[in-house]
């Protein structure tokens, strides 16, 4: 039986008065290649990543990962637990070169260094031809790429990404599905995307996440084959 990587356990989340997650409880195991979030704009999708990477306090309830209660740790010490979150907003140092950010992105693991970014480049080969080039004046699907490099470089065991296909062209975004595909091989992916079809085909177990609750779970072909995707996102 496998172990559990990720749990989350009756979360309620506030902004303020206002209260964004409901009594939302979910898993991610360790034979889990991927596990999608999906659901509408505004329905806490990305509140919940960044109440898993300890960016916000829940209000209630209580996330463990790797068997220990987050609670008890700071968002820099969750990523050195082997939890990485990549942000929608990509959060690059526009003035500094590519492999200066992907310098960045291994601050807990300045071991390997120099091996993990050939591995990056090796999955990016576009990064390693950018390699000197300010990241601030690369494309859109470059940038994306980046900032998918600079997670992978602190060696995760998780990696949760944040809607990675947000403002690129259809194409630039299949190769970035492409990317979490050949990712999920090695390291499990926690997927919020709006590319609800995408997001589900990757998936192992999936969320359908409505109004800061969770309304649907299963496996990625079961929720693509539920009543509530179908109608509410695919037609």
């Amino acid at each position: 039986m496998s172990g559990t990587l990720v749990e989350v356990e009756e979360l309620d989340v506030h902004y303020g008065d206002l209260q964004v997650l409901w009594d939302v409880s979910l898993e991610v195991e360790e034979d889990d290649s991927v596990v999608s979030i999906v659901g509408p704009n505004g329905a806490g999708k990305s509140t919940l990543l960044k109440t898993m990477s300890g960016i916000l306090e829940p209000t209630d309830g209580r996330i463990s990962l790797f068997g220990s209660n987050i609670g008890e740790y700071s968002a820099h010490e969750i990523v050195e637990l082997g939890f990485v979150q990549v942000s929608e907003a990509r959060n690059l140092f526009g003035e500094m070169s590519v492999y200066e950010n992907l310098r960045m992105g291994a601050y807990t693991e300045r071991d390997h260094l120099e091996e993990t970014v050939a591995e990056v480049f090796e999955m990016f080969p576009r990064l390693e031809e950018r390699r000197d080039q300010d990241a601030g004046t690369l494309s859109g699907g470059e940038q994306q790429m980046l900032a998918i490099g600079r997670g992978l470089m602190a060696q995760p065991d998780v990696l949760a990404l944040d809607e990675p296909s947000g403002a690129l062209a259809p194409q630039l975004a299949q190769q970035v599905f492409e990317k979490i595909e050949e990712i999920s091989d090695d390291i499990t992916v926690v997927l919020v995307e709006q590319h609800v079809d995408e997001a589900l085909n990757l998936a192992d177990r999936a969320y359908l996440l409505e109004n800061g609750r969770v309304v649907t779970e299963g496996t990625g072909d079961e929720l693509l084959g539920s009543e509530e995707i179908q109608e509410g996102y695919l037609r």
